[in-house]
């Protein structure tokens, strides 16, 4: 009797258990993101050096670009980067387009291997770093808009 009782007993207490874990039809609402443009093409340019001049700024922000931009930072960026100073995996953000070229981004971008064989500046971030940046399969102009939303964390109006 005591057996039958105990075993009532847990069965009665691991119900409540699962459903008190259960969701109680609460979906959290998570911004719709337009990947199509994330995954289309993704080869193109990937892996082909930008040079100087290659990347002409307007003087103001592209507002499209950016907003873009910001889309993919949070769909393959802000899990290693932040966009204050902040290190987190990777360094933060904050005044990178004031210290580094556009060319240089977009390739640390785009051409991660080649930028950590030819690049000492690249190589330094890894040391400090310690983490190897992972290829995002961004394009060139999905690095561009990219750039074009770190011009805007960066205060460019």
């Amino acid at each position: 009797m005591k057996i039958s009782l105990l075993f009532v007993a847990s069965m009665i207490t691991g119900s409540i258990f699962f459903v008190s874990c259960q969701s109680k039809g609460v979906k959290k609402e998570i911004p719709p993101v337009d990947i199509t443009e994330l995954t289309k093409n993704q080869s193109e340019n990937h892996g082909k050096e930008v040079k100087e001049g290659d990347i002409v700024f307007a003087p103001s922000i592209d507002e499209a670009m950016a907003k873009r931009g910001n889309e993919i930072y949070s769909l393959k960026c802000q899990s290693c980067h932040r966009l204050n100073d902040v290190k987190l995996v990777g360094p933060g953000w904050k005044g990178v387009t004031t210290r580094r070229s556009p060319t240089w981004i977009i390739n640390m971008i785009t051409n991660v291997d080649m930028m950590l064989e030819k690049d000492a500046e690249a190589q330094k971030l890894l040391e400090l770093c310690l983490v190897r940046m992972p290829n995002q399969d961004l394009n060139s102009a999905q690095a561009r808009d990219v750039i074009e939303f770190m011009r805007k964390n960066d205060g460019v109006k």
